[in-house]
């Protein structure tokens, strides 16, 4: 049974790492900041979940697997909520999207 345990763990710990390391390169190689924050985000909602909760069957029914849970929820009500505040901020800043930039760069190719 312990070993079921640990083998669970470590594939949830290891596709939360991808999750995290996939989305680190899709921060790096997007192009515009709507879509770096859509990778962000999506690595946010995926990668620390996994982590936690491989973490969470290491450490059994203890007290570290409360905090863990606290640390969990915590993670998934501030990230959402910290990827939506910034993409306000930066529509109400006039940051253009890649379309929008793309539209511009065309129209003044026209003239």
């Amino acid at each position: 049974m312990e070993l079921a345990l640990d083998i669970a763990s470590w594939v949830l710990m290891s596709v939360g790492g991808l999750f995290v390391f996939i989305g680190g390169l899709g921060v790096l190689r997007m192009p515009d900041l709507f879509t770096r924050m859509h990778a962000a985000s999506v690595t946010d909602s995926m990668g620390p979940p996994l982590i936690l909760i491989g973490i969470m069957l290491q450490s059994g029914l203890s007290l570290a697997t409360f905090k863990l849970v606290a640390i969990l929820v915590f993670l998934m009500l501030t990230s959402p909520t910290a990827s939506n505040a910034l993409a306000s901020a930066a529509l109400l800043a006039g940051t253009k999207t890649l379309d929008e930039a793309g539209d511009d760069a065309d129209a003044e190719d026209a003239s």
